[in-house]
């Protein structure tokens, strides 16, 4: 058993946040970071007030490489795009009032990922498959037993098995 004893910790930790804006490459990432999140808050603000703000979540936006004259809005649909397309001039108009000046938008669809993947047939003949499995024969069967003799649903049910049994 080690019995030695750990030396003592003089060393507090620093605040992460205060560590991103001392280092030199990660200041400038931290700074466009908290740029983007204020203008994402500036956005929601003038969509609410054109009664669109629940659209916010949907919209990523940014400035047009180079100058901060033109707002580029990256949306998931085209329906989206479309309706935000028919408000540029209000929505301009709206970010202007809540001080953050642009001369134009660029509205665009940004590409789907493929969330699906191709998967072949198990039937290469793209026929269904004929009769009934083992279980539901098995059931039918039970089901024709609990019903009284004479009736139309157990002539239906006897009908049905006969026919798919083939």
């Amino acid at each position: 058993m080690n019995l030695a004893r750990k030396p003592p910790r003089n060393h507090s930790a620093h605040d992460w946040m205060e560590y991103l804006r001392e280092s030199n490459g990660l200041g400038s990432i931290l700074a466009k970071t908290e740029d983007l999140s204020k203008l994402k808050a500036k956005l929601f603000l003038a969509l609410e007030s054109l009664d669109m703000g629940h659209l916010s979540p949907k919209i990523e936006a940014g400035w047009r490489s180079g100058a901060q004259e033109e707002l580029f809005l990256l949306v998931g649909s085209a329906s989206i795009g479309t309706r935000l397309q028919q408000v540029l001039p209000s929505l301009i108009n709206e970010l202007g009032k809540i001080g953050l000046h642009c001369k134009a938008i660029k509205v665009k669809v940004k590409p789907t990922s493929p969330d699906w993947e191709v998967k072949l047939r198990q039937n290469p003949k793209n026929i269904p498959p004929r009769g009934l499995n083992a279980v539901a024969k098995k059931s039918l069967q039970e089901l024709i037993e609990k019903l009284p003799p004479g009736s139309e649903l157990r002539s239906a049910v006897e009908r049905l098995l006969q026919n798919k049994s083939k």
